[in-house]
């Protein structure tokens, strides 16, 4: 059988990894003198657009930083080969969870000599980027980005590894009828809160569109929205508290995430439980560690790193060496995004963005550390194989090592408990 071109093939080996990435930096250290005569190889610019700084932060430089260590990953395997050995390069922008300074920011990075762009993390961002790379011919791989519109609009130069606003709430609604199935529990009041972005409207529309067309006997009681970066959550859990849910369901950021949690707990909210349909607020290891037992046996339906992948371990090895932190969701789909536009420029031979366009459409991806079989474009450049996975923070004394996979079962790392005790039983 032929072997397949492209990136993948490199990506198995866990021991491999983490000596290609010590060959990165050793690299330098050895050669000698004909090194310097050795002409350089050539270099690809990748426009890398994430929200650095504002409220959502700590999400965007871990963004960054997964995406920085793919970088290093395959220039450490010895670039790109079809192109005599080019080395990746990052141009950085900061779209300061703003739309159309992340469209300018992009616009910048095109303008400096990009042949790619990836980001964005906000559903907002990452439409105005998607526009703008139609505009410009170049390709925009949407790393984090849930707004179903940005893959749409029939743009030929936009494709997303991320799952759609509607793949979560439809993952969502299968695990928790398994969840109450399994646990042969029968709540009856349910109350939806989600965060005032692009991203939290249309997350939370979509999980109540799919909730009530369930059979599940639930009925939301009360629909709480709130801006982004708001200082204090104490009347809108005031209104959870008067509504008397059995079940909450939150769409947060990570600074909302926090504020909800004490708030819960300062206004003693009884709950069966906190499940959130999908979003980045109860992972980020800050979050964890801030919260300690306050946060856990919060689950969250997410686009989860895969515990089995080689390609996983030995990412995660090395992000926790780098940067005392995890691999998951948004760093490591950033991480995955770079190895998919490496795969892609790999078969392309060449930065033209119309070859580059035709190689994402033949991408067949399946050596990455994310929940999930191969990546594979639909016609519209969407991910066909996107998807989600449970999760759980559950006690444990290394805040690092709290957070596991519960659902679907063939990934999971732990039992799941359901319902949960109370936020002031913890403890």
């Amino acid at each position: 059988m032929k072997r397949k071109r492209g990136l993948a093939r490199n990506l198995i080996s866990r021991r491999g990894f983490l000596q290609a990435a010590a060959a990165a930096g050793a690299a330098t250290a050895v050669g000698g003198f004909p090194t310097v005569l050795r002409a350089a190889p050539p270099t690809i610019k990748i426009g890398s657009v994430q929200p650095v700084t504002g409220p959502l932060a700590v999400i965007g430089q871990g963004q960054r930083r997964g995406a920085q260590m793919a970088v290093e990953y395959i220039n450490s395997l010895g670039g790109i080969k079809s192109m005599e050995g080019a080395k990746l390069e990052l141009l950085l922008g900061d779209s300061q969870t703003s739309a159309e300074v992340g469209r300018s920011e992009a616009d910048r990075l095109i303008k400096e000599g990009a042949k790619v762009i990836v980001g964005a993390f906000e559903s907002g961002t990452g439409m105005a980027i998607a526009t703008l790379c139609e505009q410009r011919g170049v390709p925009f791989l949407c790393d984090v980005a849930t707004l179903d519109d940005i893959t749409q609009k029939g743009y030929k130069y936009t494709f997303r590894i991320f799952p759609t606003s509607t793949t979560f709430a439809k993952r969502m609604m299968e695990f928790l009828k398994t969840i109450l199935e399994e646990k042969k529990v029968s709540p009856k009041r349910a109350v939806v809160s989600y965060v005032g972005d692009a991203f939290g409207k249309t997350q939370g529309a979509l999980f109540i569109k799919e909730f009530k067309a369930s059979s599940l006997g639930m009925e939301i009681v009360e629909e709480i929205s709130y801006p982004l970066g708001v200082p204090d959550l104490s009347a809108e859990v005031a209104k959870i508290k008067a509504a008397k849910p059995d079940i909450l369901f939150p769409i947060c950021r990570p600074g909302d995430s926090t504020l909800l949690t004490r708030e819960l707990f300062k206004q003693r909210v009884e709950l069966m439980g906190i499940i959130s349909p999908g979003s980045p607020g109860w992972y980020e290891p800050s979050v964890i560690k801030d919260l300690d037992k306050l946060i856990f046996y919060v689950m969250d339906n997410v686009p989860w790193v895969n515990p089995e992948s080689p390609v996983y371990k030995a990412a995660n090895d090395l992000f926790l060496k780098n940067y005392n932190a995890y691999l998951e969701t948004n760093n490591g789909y950033a991480y995955t995004g770079i190895l998919v536009v490496a795969d892609a420029l790999e078969r392309a031979k060449s930065t033209d963005p119309d070859k580059l366009v035709e190689a994402f459409k033949k991408t067949e991806f399946k050596d990455h550390p994310m929940v999930g079989e191969a990546i594979k474009f639909a016609p519209n450049g969407d991910n066909i194989n996107a998807t989600t996975a449970m999760i759980q923070i559950l006690p444990d004394p290394d805040p690092l090592k709290r957070t596991k996979v519960v659902l679907p079962k063939k990934f999971a790392q732990a039992p799941y408990v359901f319902p949960a005790p109370q936020l002031w039983e913890r403890g």
